[in-house]
């Protein structure tokens, strides 16, 4: 005999015999050579496929082998009936199904692992032979269990046939059956329910069921809701998930039972069984408390689970239930009792993220019926999320210093993750609570700041001005009458930690349009920024929000601008800052010198570009810091100065492609810039694209390949870059021709990121791409268009041909409308990740 080193090599037919398996599988299990491993893996693989297989399985199956070696016969029968079902002769089915059901009553006292495949092995056939050859499978395989003999106990039977039962939806769910069997087996599994559901009934109820047989029963009502079983057929089983939920050994799969079987589509037209659930689950407050106050979070987590996805899942259905209003109502308030879930996320709960996406679905719905109905509607529940803004706020404080110490670093961001989900939660809740919110805020943060008799925390503070920030980042807050005054309660805020500091600096970022509108306030604020510059602690909120203002505000800024690039130029000399907050700061100051005289330009210019330019000469092989971009935007009407700066940007776009070539993963802030840079060079001086010495093909390619970044300011900037490219098509001949040769490439990864390759809150940006293609392109975009969405399941398998076909032509058709085009790009993206219907999910 060879050693099964050899057998593993040679897979030879006359090899797969018994006992060279069962050397091979030693091998496999035990040798330390991982050579060996790999070989006898390859070798077995090809055993389980052969002909041979028919015989060596059974035999493999023998009492007296070990359960690795019983585990591989049993998963050879699998893949024998699964996936070479057609090899089977037709009369060979029954003797086959009867060796599978003698084999699964030997091993229900045995290895559980075996049990299983064996299990998996029949529900193949099952799917494989139903309805026509195998009418009536599920009652059989009862029928068989519940016989008495063969010496095996009643509970191993029992479970034996539980395990069977909960694997046959399983397999069906993953079988290779063709789409026209797979409705037919559909179908035949529905029907089987009838044999089924009194059974797990009959289990679940006797007093006398062990725990062990309780609990695979409510695996199996798991596994069969998934096949759609009508929620008003499972009615009755649901009731009794309930009643095993204070049982913590039931516990788990109780909640996992109940949440599948009120979580299908289909559940929503059974609205009367859907009312009794809501009380049964109120009736889960009183050990929800318990749970609470024992800190027992995985009880939290079960309770809430199952409120959430009944809310989640029905809210329409249960709010048109308009006699049952109070009902609803308190199942709204359980959930925000969930929300607001007493402990610091994630270190003392982790159940409150779980509720966030309830309120954007219960608002959806709130806010789509006709002005009569919602404003009934708005009258209930705008208290409520007024109480929202409360708790969610609170949910976001820092804990004390002390604690939050003592959190890990994936702590600190879970919680930096939640905290982000809490201020979109807050952007959404504006739509619907308006202009009163944001005065409900600067009353809170009036009143704890000029409270000289209560002492307050620096966290309550944060929190409240993180609430403004959340909504000023994203909504037009121009014309609020509250902003005023927190600008000046601004300054009077004791910043005594970083945090604070921190969110002290985004939220007057967020302020930056404002304050272009209202410039005699800069004074308040300005100071603030410039101090935080000097603080490495605080470098990305201070450079970032400097960079906001001088963009926004740089017309009102001269007064200031000796300052600002006196304390600028101090920081850059100490580099406090990392190199991509130093080119932040070098476009904050392009922005601001912009604005001046250019007698004031040139002498800041040359003490602060100076160091960069000898820089880039010296260290032209390595990383450049391309931050240069302020020249190409100074300089681009200054004739005399246009050959230095051409050499310049040619040398910038040269060494920066080498980056490219060398991959740029690993450079986020570098792309970012090298883009930004791309675009003003195409804003202000197209001609720089004339040169013959600038690739221009490569620097295309290397944004089509940016595009595909998961860092969305990356993106961003990448977006800006092509929206600046493709009106020059007209009147720069290298840029047409590369976008007429590469084109689609462009349109591909646009696509790609719309259909889930991307954030969700990237969806303006691609929209302008598409736009600009649309206006410039458009006879080129109608064919890569149709190219493009051509491969099946691209850009995601979700979307069917003819909503591709609608997209495109929704696109085409809009050649004016830009806001238009984003709506389209919002709505597509959704279908493309299975979230259409649930708006807020494009809402960024």
């Amino acid at each position: 005999m060879e050693t099964p080193a050899r057998i593993a090599a040679t897979p030879d037919a006359l090899d797969f015999t018994v006992e060279n398996v069962e050397k091979a599988l030693h091998q496999l299990y035990y040798d330390p050579n991982i050579e060996n491993k790999n070989l006898a893996q390859k070798w077995l693989m090809q055993a389980q496929v052969s002909p041979q297989a028919w015989q060596f399985c059974w035999a493999l199956l023998s009492p007296d082998k070990v359960p690795e070696i019983q585990y591989f016969g049993a998963s050879a029968l699998h893949t024998k009936i699964s996936r070479y079902w057609s090899d089977i002769p037709t009369d060979q089915y029954e003797s086959l199904k009867s060796q599978l059901f003698s084999q699964i009553a030997c091993f229900s006292s045995g290895s559980k692992m075996v049990l299983t495949r064996l299990c998996v092995a029949l529900a193949s056939l099952a799917l494989n032979t139903m309805p026509e050859a195998w009418p009536g499978a599920v009652a059989e395989m009862v029928r068989v269990f519940q016989e008495e003999g063969g010496g095996v106990d009643g509970r191993a039977r029992c479970l034996a046939l539980l395990e069977l039962l909960t694997v046959l939806p399983e397999e069906f769910q993953t079988s290779r059956l063709p789409q026209y069997r797979k409705g037919q087996v559909r179908g035949a599994l529905g029907r089987e329910w009838g044999s089924v559901c009194p059974l797990l009934q009959q289990l679940l109820r006797r007093t006398d069921s062990p725990g062990a047989v309780k609990a695979r029963v409510l695996r199996c009502l798991s596994s069969w809701v998934l096949l759609d079983v009508p929620l008003s057929e499972s009615e009755g089983l649901v009731h009794d998930c309930f009643s095993a939920l204070p049982d913590p050994e039931l516990f788990d799969t109780a909640v996992e039972a109940i949440v599948n079987a009120i979580s299908q589509p289909d559940s929503q037209r059974y609205v009367n069984t859907l009312l009794k659930l809501v009380p049964q689950v109120l009736a889960l407050q009183e050990q929800l408390r318990e749970a609470v106050q024992n800190g027992d979070m995985e009880t939290c987590h079960g309770i809430c689970r199952i409120a959430v996805t009944l809310g989640e899942n029905h809210s329409r259905t249960l709010l048109e239930q308009v006699d049952h209003w109070q009902s609803f109502l308190a199942l709204v308030n359980m959930i925000m009792f969930c929300t607001g879930i007493p402990g610091h996320y994630p270190v003392n709960e982790t159940t409150s993220s779980l509720t966030l996406t309830f309120w954007y679905t219960l608002q959806d719905e709130i806010m789509s019926f006709e002005s009569d109905k919602q404003a009934v509607y708005l009258q209930v529940y705008r208290p409520v999320y007024f109480q929202l803004v409360d708790v969610l706020l609170h949910k976001a404080q820092f804990p004390s210093d002390q604690e939050y110490a003592s959190w890990s670093s994936d702590e600190k961001e879970q919680f930096r993750i939640y905290r982000v989900d809490i201020s979109d939660t807050l952007m959404y809740v504006y739509e619907m609570l308006g202009a009163e919110l944001l005065s409900n805020l600067y009353d809170k943060l009036g009143r704890l700041l000029t409270n000289a008799e209560q002492p307050t925390s620096w966290q309550h503070t944060e929190a409240l001005l993180y609430g403004f920030q959340s909504i000023a980042e994203t909504i037009d807050v121009n014309y609020s009458d509250v902003i005023p005054g927190l600008i000046g309660l601004i300054p009077r805020i004791n910043i005594n930690n970083v945090q604070l500091a921190d969110t002290v600096m985004f939220t007057i970022g967020a302020l930056a349009e404002w304050l272009a509108d209202h410039p005699v306030m800069l004074s308040s604020v300005l100071p603030l920024v410039l101090q935080a510059l000097g603080n490495p602690d605080l470098s990305v909120s201070s450079v970032s929000t400097l960079k906001k203002i001088c963009r926004e505000c740089k017309y009102d800024l001269p007064p200031y601008a000796t300052n600002i690039v006196a304390v600028s130029q101090e920081v850059l000399i100490k580099q406090i800052h990392k190199t991509s907050q130093c080119m932040w700061l070098m476009q904050a100051l392009g922005f601001l010198l912009s604005a001046l005289p250019v007698e004031d330009i040139l002498r800041n210019l040359h003490s602060l570009i100076t160091p960069y330019i000898q820089q880039l000469e010296k260290l032209a092989d390595e990383t450049p810091n391309p931050s240069n971009k302020l020249m190409v935007h100074i300089f681009a009407s200054e004739t005399d100065h246009f050959p230095p700066i051409k050499a310049l940007f040619e040398l910038v776009t040269s060494v920066t492609l080498s980056i490219f070539q060398q991959g740029p993963r690993d450079h986020p802030d570098i792309v970012d810039s090298f883009m930004q840079l791309q675009a003003q060079a195409l804003k202000r001086k197209p001609d720089l694209f004339l040169s013959e010495s600038l690739d221009v093909k490569a620097v295309f390619h290397c944004g089509v390949l940016s595009l595909k970044f998961p860092e969305a300011p990356t993106v961003k900037s990448t977006c800006l870059f092509f929206t600046e490219l493709l009106p020059h098509c007209s009147d720069v001949p290298p840029l047409a021709r590369v976008v007429q040769e590469d084109g689609k490439l462009l349109v591909q990864a646009v696509l790609e990121g719309i259909g889930g390759g991307a954030s969700r809150s990237l969806m303006d940006q691609f929209a302008e791409v598409l736009f600009c293609l649309n206006k410039h392109c458009f006879s080129l975009l109608t064919v890569w268009l149709k190219e493009a969405l051509q491969p099946p399941g691209f850009p995601s398998s979700r979307v069917t041909a003819e909503q591709k076909d609608n997209f495109s032509q929704q696109i085409l058709r809009e050649r004016v409308n830009k806001r238009r085009v984003k709506d389209i790009v919002k709505e597509f993206t959704l279908l493309c990740r299975g979230l259409h219907g649930t708006e807020y999910a494009a809402e960024y």
